[in-house]
């Protein structure tokens, strides 16, 4: 699930450079592994003989379903960058077992993180190896030139709660499963994976029931809200450069239709 000091061997994202693999990283990976110590989710999760996992999306789909305490059931909760949980566990739950995010989604008020999970760092550029580096080692962060947005400063964490997923859950999203274009294996147009895939890429790799909840845009509505915790509306998407939203549906479609995983909030 994440990187752990033999992430050398792993020959599959050996030879790609970031987001798919970790190609020119290895040296500042090494220096982060040293420091964190800790490398899966902890003994307890670890011995489950079953492990149920839910990944919840930030969509405004969630708003008002009071889905809360079936969320809390799942023995481990998956939570992508910035979406809080204070004062929506009605709708989302309380209980977080892992944040995963990039520098420019996490949240950046230490005071709104959750007061005890894992923070999973999925790096989508070099820059992003460098920002967790300082987020391990408590230091100032110098600059933030090469972010397309501004990013979290400081992340309330100690080292040993902090990981690296395995970029090949990113590899794997956008080649195999979707079936974004290869482009050499270098970022491009339309072939980046959302967060929300990368999840639960990694949980059908990882747990034996796969879950999700707030997952689904519903572009024919656009004054529906884009996400559970603010007033944003489905209309302020734009075609992304980034990720194939369309193709991407297709897939997770595929998976609920196939009850490879189970949808609770029914947006997919």
């Amino acid at each position: 699930m994440f990187l752990d000091p033999n992430f050398k061997r792993l020959s599959k994202i050996s030879s790609y450079l970031p987001p798919f693999g970790v190609r020119t990283q290895e040296k500042i990976i090494d220096h982060i592994l040293q420091y964190t110590k800790r490398y899966s989710l902890g003994s307890e999760l670890d011995s489950l003989i079953c492990k149920k996992c839910i990944i919840v999306g930030n969509g405004g789909i969630l708003f008002n379903k009071s889905l809360g305490s079936q969320i809390d059931q799942y023995d481990v909760v998956v939570r992508l960058n910035e979406a809080p949980v204070a004062g929506f566990e009605k709708d989302v739950g309380s209980k977080t077992t892992m944040r995963i995010t990039y520098p420019e989604g996490a949240i950046q008020k230490p005071e709104r993180y959750e007061k005890s999970s894992l923070f999973v760092l999925s790096a989508f550029k070099p820059m992003d190896f460098k920002w967790l580096r300082y987020m391990v080692f408590k230091e100032k962060l110098r600059s933030i030139e090469g972010f397309w947005k501004s990013v979290a400063r400081a992340v309330p964490r100690e080292p040993e709660d902090m990981r690296i997923l395995n970029p090949y859950f990113i590899q794997e999203a956008a080649f195999k499963f979707i079936g974004l274009p290869h482009n050499n294996g270098l970022m491009g147009r339309g072939n980046i994976p959302t967060l929300g895939t990368v999840a639960i890429t990694m949980a059908l790799h990882n747990c034996d029931e796969v879950a999700v909840a707030g997952f689904g845009y519903d572009m024919n509505a656009p004054h529906a809200p884009l996400h559970y915790y603010e007033k944003l509306m489905m209309s302020a998407i734009k075609e992304s450069w980034t990720h194939n939203i369309s193709k991407e549906k297709e897939f997770l479609r595929k998976l609920v239709k196939g009850g490879v995983i189970q949808d609770l909030t029914n947006g997919i």
